[in-house]
């Protein structure tokens, strides 16, 4: 494993690379709605920032986000996503546990249930013979009376596909079958079409997570969720580190955000859209493959085995031209030397950017021996 302080410097370069295009980290960089800028400003015009937050987030924002998410249950508020879920590994996994997810996945909560002495068993769903989905016969397979956790993340990161109800409705079965806790990571759902949180079919027993570092656009502010029935919230407050609660100014723009989401949403899926339309022909026409279409997600997961370069020499061939993409063994071990994945929540110009770059990158990474270490 690298160093940390090599993988710090790493994001510290990105950040100081003038006009870097955002592109490999599903992060939102379509300008913010002027309704979340004014609530930042005014948050730090009247010195919010002095005092800390209600513990389980402002009770505004607690029952916006409950009324959003359309379910059951009652809302805590995190410093990002991946602490809600690094706060549930920490109530639930321990050594002689599971925790069972799919290969692909988001590979932080493996590394906190890891941390916390439980195995980890992936689920490889790489495959178009099950349209790269988990089916329920794999995760029954998967689960027995170790199982703490499953975690499904859905939309899937990287991959982009979307679980209908029945799907969810059996995964919650499963789960409820071996006494495990089903974890929904629901970070990419204001991106799809038709998605069933869980709680809606199953609301006991199981709990969703939230971000808002990507439909929003809080990436840098480190503000999430979670939502589940009251016993469980406070089951997973007593395991939380965020005892003084999250940033003031973080959850003001987030009460803003959600009076203006269906406004908002609307702008930025269509820009997201465009941007998915242009990156598929341009990769087509470089000779590669999207197998993943639609995406439900904010990103593509892009093929490049057909080129016969590493999908990292091609990351950072974009990263000298200005362009940050995703190689895929950030998120795979098992699949990773088969795809890079592009964010597509950004503006135009970025995405135009790529697409006229990237038969460039490609011819760049055939003569790159020495590529650095990514993250």
């Amino acid at each position: 494993m690298a160093d940390v302080r090599t993988r710090n410097r790493y994001f510290d370069d990105l950040f100081s690379t003038p006009d870097l295009a955002w592109m490999g980290q599903n992060t939102n960089h379509i300008p913010a709605h002027p309704l979340v800028r004014e609530a930042m400003i005014r948050s730090v015009e009247a010195g919010e920032f002095n005092a800390y937050a209600p513990p389980m987030g402002f009770e505004a924002l607690r029952s916006a986000i409950v009324s959003d998410l359309d379910v059951p249950g009652e809302a805590l508020v995190t410093e990002g996503g991946v602490n809600a879920l690094a706060m549930i590994c920490k109530a639930r996994a321990r050594p002689g546990t599971t925790l069972v997810t799919t290969d692909p996945t988001w590979k932080w909560p493996c590394l906190f249930a890891e941390q916390a002495g439980a195995e980890v068993i992936q689920i490889p769903i790489y495959d178009p013979a099950t349209n790269y989905k988990l089916t329920p016969d794999a995760l029954r397979a998967a689960v027995d009376e170790r199982c703490a956790l499953i975690y499904i993340v859905d939309p899937n990161n990287p991959l982009g596909i979307r679980y209908d109800r029945a799907e969810i409705e059996a995964f919650a079965e499963i789960a409820r079958s071996a006494g495990a806790l089903l974890i929904h990571d629901c970070t990419y759902r204001d991106f799809a079409d038709g998605h069933t949180p869980v709680l809606r079919v199953a609301p006991e027993g199981t709990v969703v997570s939230l971000s808002f570092s990507k439909w929003l656009g809080l990436a840098g502010m480190r503000i999430g969720a979670l939502v589940a029935e009251p016993g469980l919230i406070d089951e997973f407050s007593a395991a939380s580190t965020s005892v003084l609660g999250a940033s003031v100014v973080a959850q003001r723009a987030a009460m803003a955000g959600l009076s203006v989401k269906s406004e908002w949403m609307a702008d930025v899926r269509r820009i997201d859209r465009a941007n998915k339309t242009m990156i598929v022909a341009s990769a087509e026409a470089a000779g590669l493959s999207v197998p993943v279409q639609p995406s439900h997600g904010n990103f593509l997961v892009i093929e490049i085995a057909s080129t016969g370069v590493s999908p990292e020499a091609i990351v950072e061939a974009a990263r000298r031209e200005g362009v940050m993409i995703r190689q895929g063994r950030y998120h795979t071990a098992r699949f990773g030397d088969r795809f890079i994945k592009v964010s597509t929540s950004v503006p135009t110009a970025w995405a135009e950017r790529f697409c006229e770059g990237l038969p460039g990158y490609l011819e760049t990474a055939r003569t790159l021996n020495d590529v650095p270490a990514l993250f």
